[in-house]
């Protein structure tokens, strides 16, 4: 349990893809001028992940050294094919605005990284569950930057999600602030690169916050000699 829990947590906070490991930063900046791209990109790459991860570590015993990373980038170009084909075909709108990204996802370092230096020396399930929150951490920094971007760009909040993503997800469309001319700069490279940066400090202070907390002394109970309670 103690294994599965240092996954999760490596895949969903410490070693978090984007403010972590600092990969897939093309995908992240260009996509998420809306929260709205941040989660159809995610979703898409945590796919990716997941059946990359199960597919290598299933057949890693029959894959020899010498060809692995072949492989491994042939086996992830046909995930990424297969996944652009299924967004092109229920999910037109968002594939349309995604474009170029969807295939480009294999070229994204984290999924090749995981594969390498985990899924193909694991079982099927610790490869599945790395998989999974590896996607699911790269998809909350995507959604992050995205939401922050599009707040503060149009003061909007998963605009066109209904469109994108289907009818169940208009409950995520917002209007934040009526009337807002929106800081232009945020919708642009430079803002992504600037909102990127707030985020990673943001991370590292909580980090910070956190290793004080846990190396400042805890209180420790006593026991009372008089009545031989804890005081």
């Amino acid at each position: 349990m103690s294994t599965y829990r240092s996954i999760i947590q490596q895949g969903l906070w410490s070693n978090n893809v984007v403010f972590g490991q600092m990969l897939a930063l093309c995908p992240l900046l260009a996509v998420t001028t809306t929260a709205t791209n941040g989660l159809g990109m995610g979703l898409a790459s945590t796919a990716v992940l997941l059946a990359s991860n199960l597919l290598i570590a299933s057949v890693r015993h029959w894959i020899r050294p010498e060809v692995r990373i072949p492989l491994f980038v042939l086996l992830i170009a046909t995930l990424v094919t297969l996944v652009d084909m299924v967004m092109n075909a229920w999910l037109h709108e968002l594939h349309k605005m995604l474009g170029l990204f969807i295939p480009l996802i294999v070229t994204n370092c984290a999924i090749l990284g995981r594969a390498e230096a985990f899924a193909s020396r694991q079982a099927v399930l610790p490869a599945a569950v790395d998989g999974l929150c590896m996607g699911l951490g790269f998809t909350l920094a995507l959604v992050a930057l995205g939401a922050l971007r599009e707040i503060l760009g149009s003061g909007t909040l998963f605009a066109n999600a209904s469109l994108m993503l289907g009818s169940g997800f208009s409950a995520l469309e917002f209007t934040l602030l009526d009337d807002y001319p929106g800081i232009v700069l945020l919708l642009l490279p430079p803002g992504g690169f600037l909102v990127l940066g707030f985020l990673i400090v943001l991370k590292r202070l909580i980090d910070r916050r956190i290793e004080r907390w846990h190396l400042s002394p805890q209180p420790t109970a006593t026991l009372d000699p008089a009545n031989g309670e804890t005081a």
